[in-house]
């Protein structure tokens, strides 16, 4: 599917990379963990009864970004909605994670024509997004974040789990 995608971005008017706050992402080298978890919230949060704020918040975003398509945004995201419940009815969680990654996808693009926007995407998942989810969804959607600091010694990052070299001994 990352071929794919990676075929498809010059014709959708994707760059083959963009930056966020000074780092550069390439396509299949992974995506910003904020983006990752907006997606994942938003599709998420459709399936609650905040559904409505979540919509609002994200055609908010878009609106500053490009006006032009925010209603249209909003009603892709009433289709989204429709689809996450159909999803959850039937109980397919392949459905579910497809309209993550597509959500995910989409959110990367509109950070790729305005990097700055990247805060209001951050005030999002955490102001309306977060919220609406119940704790085990919560819970998913922020483990995508991983903050590690190592001072001296290697680090391997596994997982979640941080392993760190016990430092030589002095002599």
């Amino acid at each position: 599917m990352l071929d794919a995608l990676r075929a498809m971005a010059p014709l959708a008017g994707w760059a083959s990379h963009w930056e966020l706050h000074g780092r550069r992402r390439w396509w299949g080298c992974g995506m910003d963990a904020v983006t990752m978890a907006a997606g994942s919230a938003l599709v998420a949060a459709m399936a609650t009864d905040a559904w409505q704020q979540a919509r609002d918040g994200v055609v908010a975003l878009w609106r500053r970004i490009h006006p032009e398509r925010a209603e249209q945004v909003g009603g892709e995201l009433e289709a989204l909605r429709t689809q996450v419940l159909q999803a959850r009815h039937d109980h397919d969680p392949d459905t579910e994670q497809a309209l993550e990654g597509m959500w995910r996808l989409q959110l990367q693009a509109l950070l790729q024509q305005d990097p700055t926007a990247a805060d209001g995407l951050r005030r999002l998942l955490d102001d309306q997004l977060g919220p609406a989810l119940n704790p085990g969804e919560r819970e998913r959607v922020y483990s995508v974040f991983q903050n590690t600091t190592v001072h001296g010694g290697t680090s391997i990052v596994a997982g979640r789990d941080v392993y760190r070299e016990p430092p030589a001994p002095k002599v």
